[in-house]
């Protein structure tokens, strides 16, 4: 996107801090699930809770991990998936975010659902991992991804940490075809206010996969299922959520963001990545 900044880890943290004070003011019903949802169908009559469990379970059952395996949730958001995961499957999970609050707020999710010992959050960076090369049964990367400023980097770090033959898995939001002036603004104020790194589009992939030492399995835009729903919700819950939420972040430009004129740019995708590390 032109002139926008390409973010930094800090700023990230600092930005998905705010938004974990938000999850606490929204009070215990809110959403460990913090990302996008996914609608089977246009029958699908899922919220968009329900529909962002629905993306948490296709994720699920695209990292074939089983009992006792060992998975790393890059970008872990608030621990939703990487909990349902361990839950669904009895693998164990290792959750990193550049959020402190999130760590928190992830730990604490764990340790309600009973799986300390099982699931654990920390605070690193995707670029520099802090672990030992075939630490992982496999790697994934939901919806976090869109937010470094180099995907190559943190593709050939999932590779590295994953074992031979392990699954790395991705969402990413991408570009289906050039925007348009028109809704230019919009789309730019959305990378701008939610900290998006480079653009990049379904051509890109296969090279940034074989170049990290991976190999691809699926590359598919699962735009239809996903954006504009999910844009649309999003507009209307806002309108619905309470008069204290809304004074707390009145004045957060990525709270006040226009996410209706969003759904209209057919252009705006989301990818889902399939790959895995060659037996040696």
């Amino acid at each position: 996107m032109r002139g926008i900044k390409v973010p930094e880890p800090a700023d990230v943290g600092l930005f998905y801090d705010r938004f974990a004070q938000l999850a606490v003011t929204a009070g215990p019903e809110a959403n460990a699930n913090m990302h996008f949802g996914y609608w089977d169908s246009p029958d699908d009559d899922a919220t968009l809770r329900q529909a962002a469990v629905q993306m948490t379970e296709m994720m699920i059952s695209k990292a074939r991990v089983s009992a006792g395996e060992h998975l790393l949730d890059v970008g872990c958001g608030l621990g939703g998936p990487g909990v349902r995961l361990a839950q669904a499957t009895g693998a164990r999970v290792t959750g990193v975010t550049v959020s402190q609050e999130q760590v928190k707020l992830a730990n604490q999710l764990a340790a309600e659902s009973g799986l300390a010992e099982r699931v654990r959050f920390e605070c690193a960076d995707a670029m520099q991992l802090p672990y030992e090369a075939d630490s992982f049964d496999a790697a994934w990367a939901l919806e976090s991804i869109i937010h470094v400023p180099d995907r190559a980097r943190v593709l050939s770090e999932m590779a590295r940490v994953v074992r031979p033959g392990g699954r790395v898995l991705l969402t990413d939001i991408f570009e289906r075809a050039p925007i348009p002036e028109h809704k230019r603004e919009p789309v730019e104020a959305y990378y701008r206010e939610t900290l998006l790194g480079p653009t990049v589009t379904i051509d890109d992939y296969p090279g940034l996969i074989r170049n990290a030492g991976l190999m691809v399995d699926e590359i598919i835009d699962i735009s239809g299922n996903v954006m504009k729903r999910s844009m649309q919700e999003a507009a209307r819950h806002k309108e619905l959520v309470s008069a204290e939420i809304e004074a707390l972040h009145k004045d957060d430009p990525a709270f006040q963001l226009d996410l209706g004129a969003l759904s209209e740019v057919w252009e705006l995708g989301y990818l889902l990545v399939v790959a895995h590390r060659p037996e040696e």
